[in-house]
């Protein structure tokens, strides 16, 4: 029963073991990802403050930033809990290793007993007893091959008790090196879990002040409501202006195939640009970003407003904030089918990939023309800022013939 409960423990620590080194790799992973992320919003948020506005930019990055953070702190949480069980499993097996040396000791010290006593009854009889003549004086043959015999086995089993007692130090040696190495860990993982439980609640701290600032901001920036609404309502109109002139532009590149009349948005692609559309298809979820560098700011679809109630915008596509002078990048391997201006937002660049397209707006100069092939991650153009707020942005789409798609989740780790 003890040695099943052994080999039951001995399961469980490997098991264990074996779990908790897979999800320390994957929590590694993940914290520097989200380290990198909260460190680029850091320096986007001191090259905004450096203007001395904090704007609704300004706002929405810290969102962000903070969203990052709590995740940092989920993930500090994940990392907490795992080591905290790999401690108690390091617990279960130093008490496993400790029981397991006592009764190597009591076992050691029992084969010491009886080989004393065997050694010391041999002693005794050493004068008395010749082995010769004890063979000899035997009363008969059989007799005396018995008496060698005894000698053998009495020989043998002197040796057996020696090596049990050589076997038993060596065993009980090796659980010794196992039980400091086991301790070296638990001292190791303790250490760990003290660092780990400082960096939670520095992560906390920071969180908070971050909250903090974003509730005096939110109240500032409350302060000129009207001001505010009536930038979203110009925003909302160029948008607006945006989308019409991508869905102009796609019926325009549309009408040049083969259209059935029969059916509305059936249309005829060559075959290059079948294959095309299929490899951009299979690659969802593996599309490189538009920019090296960028943090999403601004999701897909209906969003409610971060600062004033009852206002809500819908985002054609994602906004992603990064450095000035950015390079903007084609997503895939395509053809520009137009380059266009939007009063107030720069210009922009519709790439079409069969019967997909990608769009990238806001931007500053433009280094492709129209008609041209690109590849994937080619410079197409540099993202332009917003001097006034100190915002450097690139609006981001995709389409699928007339429909929209929700980009971040075409790119990689979009989300």
């Amino acid at each position: 029963m003890h040695c099943r409960n052994k080999i039951l423990i001995l399961c469980l620590i490997f098991l264990h073991t074996a779990l908790y080194a897979q999800n320390k790799d994957e929590l590694k992973l993940q914290k520097e990802k989200l380290l990198d992320e909260i460190d680029y919003t850091t320096n986007l948020l001191n090259n905004i403050k450096s203007s001395k506005v904090k704007s609704l930019n300004y706002l929405n990055v810290l969102a962000i930033q903070i969203k990052k953070r709590e995740q940092f702190l989920s993930a500090l949480n994940a990392e907490f809990t795992l080591l905290d069980r790999k401690i108690r499993t390091t617990e279960l097996s130093l008490e496993e290793t400790l029981n397991e040396i006592k009764e190597e000791e009591a076992f050691l010290t029992n084969l010491k007993q009886e080989y004393s006593k065997m050694i010391y009854a041999a002693f005794r009889q050493k004068d008395s007893r010749n082995d010769i003549v004890f063979i000899i004086s035997a009363s008969d043959f059989n007799q005396a091959y018995k008496r060698i015999l005894y000698l053998k086995q009495y020989a043998s089993f002197r040796k057996s008790q020696a090596e049990k007692i050589t076997e038993s130090k060596n065993r009980l040696k090796s659980k010794n090196i196992e039980l400091s190495l086991q301790k070296d860990n638990y001292i190791k993982e303790s250490s760990s879990k003290k660092n780990l439980a400082k960096r939670k609640i520095k992560e906390l701290e920071s969180i908070n002040l971050s909250k903090s600032e974003k509730q005096d901001l939110v109240k500032s920036l409350n302060k000129s409501e009207k001001v505010y609404k009536n930038k979203i309502k110009d925003k909302q109109k160029k948008t607006k202006k945006l989308d019409d002139q991508i869905r102009r532009i796609i019926e325009e590149e549309i009408s040049k195939l083969n259209v059935d009349k029969s059916e509305k948005n059936i249309y005829s692609l060559t075959p290059e640009a079948i294959a095309l559309s299929k490899e951009f298809s299979n690659n969802k979820g593996k599309l490189p970003w538009p920019l090296e560098k960028g943090v999403i700011i601004a999701s897909y679809g209906k969003q409610k407003h971060s600062v004033f109630a009852g206002v809500e915008t819908f985002n054609n596509g994602i906004d992603i904030a990064t450095d000035p002078n950015s390079a903007v990048r084609a997503v895939f391997d395509g053809i520009v089918s137009r380059i266009f201006f939007i009063k107030g937002e720069g210009k922009a660049i519709l790439i079409n990939h069969g019967e997909f397209y990608s769009v990238y707006s806001g931007l500053a100069d433009v280094s492709v023309k129209a008609a041209q092939k690109v590849a994937s991650k080619e410079k197409i153009g540099v993202v332009s800022t917003n001097k006034d707020e100190n915002k450097t942005q690139l609006h981001f789409e995709i389409w699928k013939g007339y429909e929209k798609a929700d980009p971040s989740s075409w790119l990689y780790n979009g989300y």
